[in-house]
């Protein structure tokens, strides 16, 4: 069996979710890739460009592809890949992803959704939010057309679909971690120290995670496919990948704000952080993994934060994720009012700084308007972290009822009375599961999922 991977944004959890595939399914495998760059012309025109470049075989039998791809199109151009079995997975859905005003709204691209659907043999969904608000939303969105409308494409449609959660490569993070997130760790799950060190075959999700990893070999800007044979080597699912060392002359959309200004924002030194007074004796530290854009909702996260400076509040903040070209005004002025609360701020590349700054956190906020699955909520959970998530979206589906708020104001008293008394975060101990959203967890369903047989008609 040959498995075509297709992925049009390879970036981010597109990108972590492909080199995993292509790491633990040991397929010969052929991935076809376009630099995660400029998302609306890969939506509208890469299915043209895979036309021409995924190489003819006649060993395909799956082809599995993201649904940025219009699947439709490239089935019809390449008759001999519309014949495979098609999988078409979901990280997100442009139904119900949300603009700043509601004529922004492309109506091409939910409806290039809807025709992919159409034309593969399973739908897959990272979480049942992403499924249902898919779903219950094409007749709606069908609405739109003048007149002459399609019917039922609900019903045609849902019987393909499935939730097959998105796979989280958890790192053994003990060695970053302060002494109380240690002492919880052997109180929930018996890890035992040895020496300096800690022995942590007990963590969930972590036993796939013993190898060391190595970052994989960055793919031309060219985008052009390249066969995978065997095992291949990756890169930490969980962080955005740095940017590759560029063949063409062309700066990286995605830019750091603190280049130039301050080279110590691009490292993150723990020693700094806990050295000093007793780890339990500092302010809070709440920390923020998130893209630096409006769906994720910064305002009202930075509102809550000042409205905490204001009343002299005593806490610290990590502003993480990545940034691009277009930055929201609030993060400089929040950057300005915040201070000397600012612990770090910015893209952190290294996965070890990344996860060295979840783990001195007390606290990850989520403040999100858009969230279909959230690994970097995830992650920081399996850091230590105590989640503050809306009480909306996917987030009542992953996190228990207790980690949830449902107005800012619920979010500001929260935090509010950690930053009283940090020490409640600091011995609490997690009251839900990540270990289900693992490799370990869900290879095997992968795995099915890529090894049907091949249709009749081949």
């Amino acid at each position: 069996m040959s498995v075509l991977l297709i992925e049009p944004f390879y970036g981010g959890s597109h990108k972590q979710l492909m080199d995993l595939l292509q790491e633990e399914l040991q397929e010969d495998c052929v991935l076809c890739t376009l630099p995660a760059k400029k998302w609306h012309w890969k939506a509208r025109t890469s299915a043209l460009y895979f036309m021409q470049t995924v190489p003819t075989s006649s060993n395909y039998r799956i082809l599995f592809a993201s649904s940025v791809l219009n699947l439709a199109e490239l089935a019809a151009l390449r008759p001999d890949l519309g014949k495979l079995k098609k999988v078409l997975y979901f990280h997100e859905n442009q139904l119900s992803y949300p603009v700043q005003k509601c004529q922004e709204r492309d109506f091409q691209y939910g409806y290039n959704q809807v025709l992919s659907c159409l034309v593969a043999d399973v739908v897959v969904f990272n979480s049942a939010f992403n499924m249902e608000s898919f779903l219950k939303s094409i007749g709606k969105f069908m609405k739109l057309i003048p007149d002459h409308r399609p019917k039922d494409l609900e019903k045609i449609i849902r019987p393909k679909c499935q939730v097959l959660y998105f796979p989280v490569r958890f790192p053994d993070v003990s060695r970053f971690m302060p002494e109380h997130k240690l002492a919880r760790l052997e109180k929930v799950i018996g890890v035992k120290r040895s020496g300096d060190a800690y022995q942590s075959e007990g963590l969930p999700g972590q036993q796939e995670s013993r190898a060391v990893m190595k970052a994989s070999d960055a793919h031309p800007e060219s985008g052009l496919c390249e066969p995978q044979p065997g095992l291949c080597t990756t890169q930490h699912e969980g962080l955005p990948s740095p940017p590759a060392a560029p063949v063409q002359a062309e700066a990286p959309e995605s830019t750091n704000p603190c280049q130039g200004e301050d080279k110590q924002c691009l490292t993150f030194n723990l020693s700094n952080i806990l050295s000093g007074l007793d780890y339990q004796q500092r302010p809070l530290h709440i920390a923020w993994p998130h893209r630096w854009e409006h769906d994720k909702d910064p305002e009202t996260f930075f509102k809550v934060l000042m409205k905490l400076k204001e009343q002299d509040l005593p806490f610290q903040v990590s502003v993480l994720g990545e940034t691009f070209s277009e930055i929201p005004d609030i993060f400089s002025e929040a950057r300005e009012v915040l201070g000397s609360s600012v612990l770090h701020w910015g893209y952190l590349p290294s996965k070890d700084d990344y996860f060295r700054a979840l783990c001195a956190a007390d606290v990850v906020i989520s403040t999100a308007k858009h969230e279909f699955f959230g690994v970097a909520m995830i992650e920081a959970v399996h850091c230590g972290c105590y989640p503050l998530c809306p009480k909306a979206l996917v987030y009542p589906e992953i996190f228990p009822a207790e980690y949830l708020y449902s107005t800012p104001e619920q979010l500001f008293k929260r935090l509010q009375n950690f930053c009283k008394r940090p020490d409640i975060v600091r011995r609490h101990l997690y009251k839900g599961n990540t270990a289900g959203f693992s490799w370990a967890a869900l290879g095997s369903k992968f795995r099915s999922l890529l090894a049907a047989e091949p249709r009749e008609d081949l």
